[in-house]
């Protein structure tokens, strides 16, 4: 599996990136945002969501230009009836945390403004994604725990995670290990979260 690539942009409008990686161009469908980010730069790191549907045989590569970005879009399609574009389109039209803060304040028309997005829809990712995001799902760790180093806090969580914690309760105890601790080391977040769990 990609998780992002690197390379020359060779290509970029509002809504794809051609990345030139090595000689093979890498045809990327993005957001708005993530083309504001890259807008007159020469190279980028482009983090991937590789999208399949087997049935109609289309294979396509999705891009962002943060974690963050990539795990609201992955939390989006998570929610039955919406689809890739309209993920796309919501990144478009709202900044991550505008939509969370949308999502969060059950701002129906808010997100209904969204081409694409009905009252029903809107009121589904509601539904469905509030809780979540109060979790801290489809938040990059960069971005939840932005105190401390965010390598102590990847790796925390990471190790964590592989010891079998679910993801929402690493995020819940790292970040409340972090409120008391801001300048905690990797050993010691794991420790105090193992004592918690």
């Amino acid at each position: 599996m990609i998780d992002y690539i690197k390379g020359s942009i060779a290509e970029l409008t509002p809504t794809r990136v051609v990345l030139d990686n090595n000689g093979i161009g890498y045809r990327i469908e993005i957001s708005l945002q993530t083309y504001e980010t890259l807008e007159g730069k020469t190279e980028a790191k482009i983090y991937i969501y590789h999208y399949f549907r087997q049935r109609e045989d289309i294979e396509m590569y999705y891009g962002f230009s943060t974690k963050d970005e990539r795990e609201l879009f992955e939390l989006i399609i998570s929610v039955s009836g919406v689809g890739v574009n309209s993920a796309r389109m919501m990144l478009s039209s709202f900044s991550a945390k505008e939509l969370r803060e949308a999502i969060l304040s059950e701002d129906v028309n808010r997100i209904k403004s969204v081409k694409g997005i009905g009252l029903k829809s809107a009121q589904r990712l509601i539904l469905e994604l509030k809780d979540k995001i109060v979790k801290g799902e489809g938040s990059s760790n960069e971005v939840l725990f932005q105190t401390t180093s965010n390598e102590a806090v990847e790796e925390a969580t990471r190790a964590l995670t592989m010891l079998g914690f679910s993801k929402p309760n690493v995020n819940k105890a790292v970040q409340a290990i972090l409120k008391k601790n801001p300048g905690a080391k990797v050993e010691d977040i794991i420790k105090m979260a193992l004592k918690m769990m």
